[in-house]
């Protein structure tokens, strides 16, 4: 994309898809700085568009449904406690530039997050799922609020503005349960093992929480190439 005059790319417009899982906390972050490429964007393409589709991703896919402690999952995972405290300190201090501030002592179970990709799967059917993924992330990482329990997901829900009723009978239900499955097993077969992972324009994929400049730049290529198919 040559030049400052962006003016030639009438209706710029790109797919975005963010996989990624509520209990991760760069999938956090990734968001925060995928917002961040996108303004910067906006700012030589001021009528950049995206479409953003949340997809689902199960870091742990055989947890069970009522979870686990939190620290005593992290500190097997990790190798102790010395070890997890390095890396909440390496997190929240990629997260404070973005407005970020991570209450990991809060938590107390690591849930599954099978409730949670079900219910955004079923609201972006219809809306925009970005102001309840935000409020998601807030709750597991600031809140320590149990992402994995049907009561908190049906509050986070109507506080965006979805009847409760109607939240609770899905998530009751196993509606959708083997189509959300199925796609993050679809995913881990493409090959995606970390997230976040960006998928941009259906053809380029970025693993990992990347600078801001770096999705930006890679969403001006993107565009570059669709403007010469």
């Amino acid at each position: 994309m040559a030049g400052a005059d962006r003016t030639h790319y009438d209706e710029a417009m790109l797919s975005i898809e963010i996989v990624s899982d509520f209990i991760c906390p760069w999938c956090f972050i990734g968001l925060r700085r995928l917002t961040a490429a996108i303004a910067e964007v906006r700012r030589d393409i001021p009528d950049f568009t995206c479409e953003k589709r949340w997809r689902p991703f199960f870091l742990n896919p055989d947890m069970v449904p009522e979870g686990v402690p939190y620290m005593a999952f992290m500190e097997g995972k990790f190798g102790g406690r010395p070890a997890v405290d390095a890396l909440f300190e390496r997190v929240r201090a990629a997260g404070r530039p973005y407005g970020i501030d991570y209450a990991f002592e809060k938590i107390e179970r690591r849930p599954s997050t099978l409730l949670a990709h079900r219910l955004i799967h079923r609201v972006q059917m219809e809306s925009d799922a970005e102001p309840l993924v935000e409020r998601l992330f807030a709750a597991q990482f600031q809140h320590g609020a149990s992402i994995g329990d049907l009561a908190t997901l049906v509050r986070l829900a109507a506080e965006c503005g979805h009847p409760p009723g109607e939240t609770e009978d899905y998530l009751a239900s196993e509606q959708d349960a083997d189509e959300v499955r199925a796609m993050a097993r679809a995913f881990r077969a493409k090959g995606i093992s970390m997230v976040p992972s960006f998928i941009v324009d259906g053809r380029q994929i970025v693993v990992g929480a990347e600078n801001p400049a770096v999705l930006a730049a890679l969403i001006r290529r993107m565009l570059d190439t669709q403007e010469n198919r």
